[in-house]
């Protein structure tokens, strides 16, 4: 069995060569052709001096040029590090410094933004372009190169196990976005329980709608790759792009988060793609009850998997399809292989019917926070027979069968859209515009989103300059639904701004 991640697509080539791996556009990859052109970018990549243990950001497009430098990165003992692409240049330019990377792929139009952040990224070496060649890079040659031969590989360069593959990057409560280290034992354990649960085989077709650089979408392509099914790369499309696209490619498998879905359910789709579709998975947020059911009756032959995970433990929690009629609100059961503890602030199992932290232990546990021994510490720790585990933040309840439910957070962290957004970054960008002195970012119940950020701040300046600064400084996940200029924050009595007085008062107004 495969012990990296670039050894998915090897281990397909060997036993099916001539099956479709990827499609992007209209170009198809086999599996012979794409491990083909994975090893002599690997090779490419050595010739640059690329050494075992070097991160390679990968600020790209999904294309089939990005997953083959992805998957060469593990073939010559690189991390490889995803960066989502509708990230501004301030965020990207703190990934490229937190993990030091040594090596940045991306296309030639959006380096001219980048320039600042790449000046001030000293372990940055080698910038690569994908599309056009640009003065200072090296352009990620096309067709075929010089070799094909992995035996001319660098022996110290093929690592997998417990070795280092991946940074993906997730906002904490706190701070800036932190680096998950991800292990290849990691992205293959995942591969293989989450594909053994949803029943992938050869004969399935995946579309990969969700951004790469998030664990749930880049597991699309594992998962695929594990079962020797076919991935189709969707990138930049509108949701209303996308029943069309699944009728075209006879996709059997399509993965969304609450706010696609919201966005999905409503609308008509071919008959084709109804039929074609065998499962539905969400994670990142519980399903609105009314989406779930325009969702069961648009497609009554599918199968739809609620799932519930965290980038420093992937996935924690699927709800077996059987179940969803009786218990729609639940997260469901732990997946295969892992255990799900629900413990009190003494770390003490919670009784059936008690509210306490999630706890993932075993299998899937990630390595911890790249350079950030404190805040791994904090989280990532051992379970009480040594096993590791990761304390989630997350608060949630079991009851008498052994359904959890998810009851909240520890922390302030807004959860929107699928992705988990740090007040605290909001809070310091709309800081920065001149006239704010002071700004609370919170998150709020909304039916479509799961949560919306709302901005409480205080200062001489219109809302539309507030909002202008943070549209060219924040990704578009991260922008405000409401600004509400207040003359004085209600204070804490120790002088911090009162986020529960806050958002009471901004429900309130809502």
């Amino acid at each position: 069995m495969p012990s990296a991640l670039h050894e998915l697509v090897a281990r397909q080539a060997a036993l099916n060569p001539t099956a479709e791996a990827l499609r992007c556009g209209d170009v198809s990859s086999d599996y012979a052709s794409l491990w083909r052109r994975i090893r002599q970018t690997a090779r490419w990549l050595q010739s640059l001096g690329a050494n075992p243990g070097d991160r390679l950001a990968l600020w790209l497009p999904k294309s089939t040029d990005g997953l083959a430098l992805t998957f060469a990165a593990s073939a010559a003992g690189l991390v490889f590090v995803p960066i989502n692409p509708v990230l501004k240049p301030a965020q990207v330019g703190h990934i490229l410094r937190d993990a030091g990377a040594r090596f940045l792929a991306t296309q030639a139009t959006w380096l001219t933004g980048l320039k600042a952040e790449i000046e001030q990224s000293p372990e940055l070496q080698q910038l690569i372009t994908v599309d056009q060649p640009v003065a200072g890079a090296s352009m990620l040659p096309g067709g075929e190169l010089a070799t094909d031969d992995i035996d001319g590989l660098r022996d110290t360069a093929l690592r997998g196990g417990d070795d280092l593959a991946a940074l993906f990057y997730t906002s904490g409560s706190t701070g800036q976005p932190k680096g998950v280290m991800i292990s290849h034992a990691n992205l293959l354990d995942g591969a293989r329980i989450v594909a053994d649960y949803l029943g992938n085989g050869p004969e399935d077709r995946l579309l990969a709608v969700l951004p790469l650089s998030f664990d749930y979408g880049f597991s699309q392509i594992t998962t695929a790759f594990h079962a020797g099914a076919s991935v189709v790369l969707l990138d930049h499309v509108l949701p209303r792009q996308i029943p069309a696209a699944v009728a075209q490619h006879r996709i059997t498998g399509l993965a969304g988060v609450p706010s696609l879905w919201n966005r999905l359910a409503p609308l008509d789709w071919p008959d084709a793609a109804r039929k074609s579709l065998r499962y539905l998975t969400n994670s990142g947020g519980q399903l609105p009850r009314t989406t779930l059911d325009r969702l069961r009756r648009r497609f009554p032959n599918a199968e739809l998997f609620l799932m519930y995970g965290l980038t420093e433990a992937f996935r924690s929690t699927y709800l077996p399809p059987a179940l969803l009629e009786a218990y729609p609100d639940a997260m469901g059961l732990p997946i295969p292989g892992v255990e799900i503890h629900v413990v009190d602030e003494d770390g003490h199992e919670c009784a059936a019917g008690e509210v306490g932290e999630l706890v993932h232990v075993g299998p899937l546990v990630a390595k911890g926070y790249w350079r950030a021994p404190e805040a791994s510490a904090a989280v990532f720790r051992r379970w009480h027979d040594g096993r590791p585990a990761v304390w989630s933040g997350d608060r949630v309840e079991r009851d008498h069968r052994g359904l959890l439910y998810f009851r909240g957070r520890r922390d302030a962290m807004i959860k929107t859209s699928g992705y988990r957004v740090s007040p605290d970054e909001i809070e310091a960008v709309a800081r920065q515009c001149e006239g704010v002195q002071e700004a609370v970012a919170l998150g709020l119940p909304d039916p479509m989103l799961g949560q919306q950020i709302a901005v409480a701040y205080q200062g001489d300046v219109a809302p539309e300059v507030l909002s202008g600064h943070l549209r060219a400084h924040l990704p578009t996940y991260m922008q405000p639904a409401r600004l509400m200029p207040l003359a004085d924050l209600p204070l804490t009595p120790n002088g911090k701004p009162d986020r529960t007085r806050l958002r009471a008062r901004l429900e309130l107004d809502t």
